[in-house]
């Protein structure tokens, strides 16, 4: 008896489970884009899509200016606007590098637009 209402309640709670993240899903895929406004509607920066400024100088480096890794190999670069010049990154992690020494960065990406 004691087995029963154990495999009894471990269902429910799935099902529980099961339910609550539908939900969740649901609810978040109706939640407005972080970025809409300035500095992001929570204080975060835009998402990498909505980060891109059409009117901004293109990046034309073939590598990662922070990592030296080839674009593309790590899947879709991670692109961003930064002073009316748009930046490729690898990833997402290299974004904390850069905005260590954003200027730093720059000037390899510069360097290659004159080439």
């Amino acid at each position: 008896m004691k087995k029963t209402n154990l495999y009894l309640l471990l269902a429910v709670g799935a099902l529980g489970l099961m339910a609550l993240s539908s939900k969740l899903t649901a609810s978040d895929s109706a939640m407005p884009a972080c970025g809409g406004m300035a500095g992001g509607c929570c204080g975060l920066a835009a998402p990498a899509s909505a980060g891109v400024n059409t009117n901004a100088t293109p990046d034309l480096l073939a590598t990662c200016p922070v990592s030296g890794e080839k674009l593309g190999e790590m899947g879709k670069p991670y692109a961003f606007t930064y002073q009316d010049q748009e930046v490729k990154l690898c990833c997402k992690g290299c974004k904390k590098d850069f905005d260590k020494d954003p200027a730093k960065y720059i000037t390899k990406i510069r360097a290659a637009d004159k080439k």
